[in-house]
Formats: C-alpha cells, structure tokens, sequence
C-alpha cells in the first residue's frame, strides 16, 4: 500500500488527465476535428505520463516527494499544466492573444521539471548512498 500522500496525489492526477485525454481524444475522432491534436498530446504527454511517473518515482523513493522544494514543484506544475493547456487550447481556436500565457506556463512547468530532475539526482543518490553504507556495515558488524 503507498502511505506516500504526494505520490498518491501525483496518481489520481495522473488518472484524472488520462481520463481527459482519451475523451478529447474520443471526441476528436468522432467529430473529424482534429485542431486540438497538440491539446491531447500535451495532455497525456505532461498530465497521465509524468504524473505517473512522478507518482512512481516518488513512491519507489519518498523522500523527492517530501519537504518545502518538493511542495514548490508540485505546485509550480500542477499549476503550469493546466494554464498551458488551457491557453493552448484557446491559441489554437484562434485566439493569438493568449501565447504570452502559454510561455509564462511553459517556464513555469520548465523550471517544476528541473527541480524535479534536482529533486532526483540529489535525493535519490543521496538515499541509495545511506543504504549501501548501511549494508556495508552490517555486514562489517
């Protein structure tokens, strides 16, 4: 059972645009509009895909999902996400206004995505190093 609360939110995230891409994906298809293709590509590519894959990596290794720097990626994401994906939706049904939007959430999601990878790369070799200190002096005991 994962007792990990962000991995678990990063999950049912992840499910939620699942969801909503197969159904833009659904309606595209069945209607024979395929203008919002970039939408649910975007969709499933930054919303189901990541998502899980944030959710599994957090829940294989808890502490990237833990404290202050990990909160601020959560949030930098989830709240870059769907800004992009709605300004990009309205971009391509021709309002051209809303591409300053679009970039403004894109370095939003840009910059989450670094910190996810600090995130990774400092906590995960981090926790992997203890381990294997841990057991090299188990078995030196």
């Amino acid at each position: 059972m994962n007792h990990n609360p962000r991995s678990r939110t990063w999950f049912r995230l992840a499910a939620l645009y699942f969801a909503i891409g197969v159904a833009l994906g659904v309606t595209m298809g069945a209607s024979g509009d395929h203008s919002l293709f970039a939408v649910h590509a975007h969709v499933n590519l930054l919303g189901w895909v990541s998502m899980a894959l944030f959710g599994i990596i957090g829940t294989a290794h808890p502490s990237i999902t833990e404290g202050r720097v990990a909160a601020v990626q959560f949030w930098m994401y989830n709240v870059g996400v769907p800004v992009m994906l709605g300004a990009l939706t309205l971009r391509l049904k021709g309002f051209a206004s809303v591409e300053p939007l679009i970039a403004v959430a894109s370095v939003l999601v840009g910059c989450s995505v670094l910190l996810f990878a600090w995130l990774v790369f400092s906590r995960i070799s981090t926790t992997t190093e203890r381990l294997s200190s841990a057991a090299r002096e188990s078995r030196l005991s």
